[in-house]
């Protein structure tokens, strides 16, 4: 699959002609990142877009005692570092690939003459920051009204949506990140997560087979923990 066909999958390139696609690949990078990986740091200065084309990443912040809070995790077709790029400020999170993964990088003044001359980038940009917005405010909710049972659920859950696929009725997260990195988004300890899991498969909730999860009934699921 070539960039520009890769970019059509991309939320905010997915409405533009064959053409401007391969005019976009031209004036873009490759780069391959290992496993662990820094793709980004936080607090340097924004110069690109990131888009996804292979692999996985985490993006996360530092508390104030050092610990590191997952904020979500990106896959294929997903981007990242816009926000540096619209307001100028450094970068707002740390961005550390979780597995190999090849990015395709546009720079800040190429991409901001395409929200200039193509007003479509700039509107699905922002119906797609909305929903990011959306689904920020939902997890701070669940995150600080929620017991432990609740958090972790809540992180399932948006791991099903964000990397989950819908395999003979069940939504089946193929990867799932490690204990520790649960923890991280949750807000709680890995002994939580692994005693959480395990109280969920009991129950009949999910499944559980080395790093794959499986939602048995999503619907049902998330209308118990929402």
């Amino acid at each position: 699959m070539t960039s520009s066909e890769f970019l059509s999958f991309v939320p905010i390139f997915s409405d533009l002609p064959v053409e401007t696609l391969k005019m976009i690949e031209n004036i873009g990078t490759k780069k391959l990142h290992k496993k662990n990986d820094v793709v980004l740091m936080e607090e340097e200065a924004g110069t690109a877009l990131f888009v996804i084309i292979k692999g996985k990443v985490k993006v996360a912040r530092s508390s104030t005692d050092g610990r590191e809070v997952i904020l979500t995790i990106l896959s294929e077709s997903d981007f990242f570092g816009e926000m540096a790029i619209l307001d100028g400020l450094t970068r707002s999170a740390t961005v550390t690939a979780i597995e190999e993964s090849e990015l395709f990088l546009i720079q800040r003044n190429d991409f901001v003459n395409l929200l200039r001359e193509y007003p479509e980038i700039s509107i699905s940009l922002l119906q797609e920051l909305t929903k990011r917005l959306r689904s920020a405010d939902a997890k701070i909710k669940a995150l600080s009204l929620k017991d432990a049972e609740g958090k972790v659920a809540t992180v399932i859950l948006q791991l099903a949506d964000d990397i989950g696929k819908i395999k003979h009725g069940k939504v089946e997260i193929e990867k799932l990140p490690l204990q520790q990195d649960l923890a991280n988004m949750a807000g709680t300890s890995r002994e939580t997560i692994s005693r959480t899991l395990h109280t969920f498969a009991k129950k009949g909730l999910i499944e559980l087979d080395g790093s794959k999860l499986s939602i048995l009934d999503y619907e049902k699921f998330k209308e118990k923990f929402i």
